[in-house]
């Protein structure tokens, strides 16, 4: 069932540096783009789904679903387009408290994440959560309340950039997941890691 409270935001807005320019989230694995990976797993855990990217939105036509560009200029980062998935569903869906981020460069994440992070954050008691495996947290894979939007905000205008540091002043709970027999927080950020989801996608 999915979340009737909860927005997903999937991070495409990065330089994608290490994969030598371009946008990440529309190279093929399996014969179609990780972004398609990404939403077939995501989207129906959530009551809807918006892209974060900056730049010329048409290039995400085909997917039907609003690009949201940073708010903030010169690519502060994640933190960024968690803030402008934020601000999206504020002023378009404030029936959506809760905004899910993940990366569109994630193949494999799974398809329990939403309640998955809910009942973490829910069982420590705390305002927010990120995903885990084999002792490895992901900070980008996180569920954030709309109502922290202004303290995101004011916190990124100050200079802040890194997510674990800033979740840590409210309180964040981990959710775990098995990294074996394939983590699904693997994420393809250069060639060689693309090679390797081809690889891991063939052995399902």
């Amino acid at each position: 069932m999915p979340r009737s409270d909860t927005l997903a935001v999937v991070l495409a807005g990065g330089l994608a540096r290490r994969m030598g320019g371009g946008d990440k989230p529309l190279r093929l694995l399996g014969g179609k783009p990780l972004l398609d990976h990404v939403l077939e797993r995501v989207a129906p855990q959530v009551a809807a789904v918006v892209l974060n990217a900056n730049g010329d939105p048409v290039r995400f036509l085909a997917y039907g679903l609003p690009v949201v560009p940073d708010g903030l200029p010169d690519y502060p980062g994640p933190l960024a387009g968690v803030l402008a998935g934020l601000d999206w569903a504020a002023e378009h869906r404030p029936d959506l408290p809760w905004l899910l981020s993940v990366p569109g460069d994630c193949p494999f994440l799974p398809r329990n994440l939403a309640e998955g992070l809910h009942a973490a954050r829910e069982a420590a008691g705390v305002k927010l959560a990120c995903a885990r495996s084999g002792g490895q947290a992901h900070p980008p894979v996180g569920l954030w309340p709309v109502a922290l939007r202004e303290e995101l905000r004011a916190a990124l205008l100050a200079g802040e950039r890194k997510i674990d540091r800033w979740t840590a002043r409210f309180g964040c709970a981990h959710a775990d997941w098995p990294a074996e027999p394939r983590d699904p927080f693997f994420n393809a950020n250069a060639p060689e890691d693309l090679a390797e989801a081809e690889t891991l996608l063939q052995r399902g």
